[in-house]
């Protein structure tokens, strides 16, 4: 009797292993703006998770399973919803979002819960000066984007660059950006005007960037309203050169910019030109399986610079994973801890975006491999060298 006991209650651990997840299974709790002002970034980030499952659906054989959640473009949601994946979902990662607020706003849940924390739009320093703990960014540091077009752009001989974007976090880092190349004998940025993700005129805005004569401006906005502004400086026959970022390297922008946007000069990933690129170049084979893996897990070609981020921060993790796993088993605090030490000590590791190194120092990992220059020209992104 008691050896039928003992064959019962092994019969039924069994069945009870079968019918739960694998214990070494990984939960990522992702978040993205599939709805409201930042969707037209929000859903590429979609995109780009459903492209880099396609690619690696498993990390070192374990599965993992993805509880994606839609912030609506609010910070105070991507807050909630942060919080619920953590404490209800009981995940071991959060991955988003649309915003640099709302990611911000998912830093400091991540800090507070000690859950680690990949941010797939620019999010403010680092850990080392404003306790960003448990958040790494997999963007380039906003600095270094407008860095990049800003040397081609004293390189252009712009001396006066009028400067338009949003009146947030995102507008504030490019407006510094273009503020920090200025130079006492050469470039000035000579505007700075602004405007909110949800307004649909900026006139009052141009005809003070026209009244100011700018040789250059450069647009601090993001997907489709990234737009508006070139829209308004065509209608108003502005004839200078126009300058952007990674956040304006989006199909929605080109298809809502039109002429208005042809010609305009952005510094972006390599992941956007990989065809273009030397074929030692060190995107180039990761950001065409990408492409591929896009095709496959959407039915449509890879046209924007913001689902490959999403893309880059599943490869973060499966590269950082298996290291956490081996100290502590996922779901816990402990693997929680040794997840956050591996994903800072990455090394040289080729994404679409950037080659990844990090530090407890940096939230951010690439340098200047990280951007290549593109013009738009016909509607397609044409690789500058």
């Amino acid at each position: 009797m008691r050896n039928l006991s003992v064959l019962l209650s092994v019969a039924a651990m069994g069945a009870w292993l079968a019918a739960s997840p694998a214990l070494a299974d990984y939960k990522v709790g992702f978040i993205t703006s599939l709805s409201g002002p930042a969707a037209t970034i929000g859903v590429p980030y979609a995109k780009g998770i459903a492209a880099a499952k396609q690619y690696m659906p498993a990390i070192g054989g374990d599965a993992v399973t993805v509880i994606q959640l839609d912030d609506g473009s609010d910070p105070a949601a991507a807050t909630r919803d942060a919080r619920k994946l953590v404490e209800e979902d009981k995940v071991d990662i959060l991955i988003g979002t649309g915003t640099s607020t709302s990611s911000m706003a998912m830093a400091s849940v991540a800090n507070e819960l000690k859950v680690p924390y990949i941010a797939i739009s620019p999010i403010k320093g680092g850990p080392a000066d404003d306790g960003n703990l448990w958040a790494l960014g997999v963007t380039q540091p906003p600095p270094l984007m407008v860095k990049a077009v800003a040397a081609r752009i004293v390189r252009d001989g712009v001396k006066r660059l009028a400067y338009i974007g949003y009146s947030e976090a995102w507008g504030d880092y490019v407006y510094n950006g273009a503020k920090a190349a200025e130079k006492p004998d050469g470039l000035q940025v000579v505007t700075n005007e602004r405007y909110a993700r949800t307004d649909t005129s900026v006139t009052a805005q141009i005809l003070k960037i026209m009244a100011a004569q700018p040789e250059g401006v450069i647009d601090g906005g993001s997907g489709t309203q990234g737009a508006l502004p070139l829209l308004t400086l065509a209608e108003r026959g502005y004839k200078g050169k126009i300058y952007g970022t990674p956040a304006l390297v989006n199909g929605d922008f080109i298809r809502v910019g039109g002429k208005a946007a042809e010609g305009i000069l952005c510094s972006g990933g390599p992941v956007i030109v990989a065809d273009q690129l030397p074929d030692d170049h060190y995107a180039k084979k990761i950001a065409l399986a990408f492409r591929d893996a896009y095709q496959k897990a959407n039915g449509a070609p890879s046209t924007d610079s913001f689902s490959p981020y999403a893309f880059d921060a599943w490869l973060l993790f499966a590269d950082a994973a298996p290291r956490a796993k081996a100290k502590a088993a996922p779901g816990t605090p402990e693997f929680h801890a040794a997840l956050r030490e591996a994903l800072f000590s990455v090394k040289d590791l080729a994404g679409t975006q950037g080659f990844y190194n990090f530090t407890p120092a940096s939230a951010y990992g690439v340098d200047e491999r990280a951007l290549v220059l593109m013009r738009l020209v016909g509607g397609k992104w044409i690789y500058e060298p």
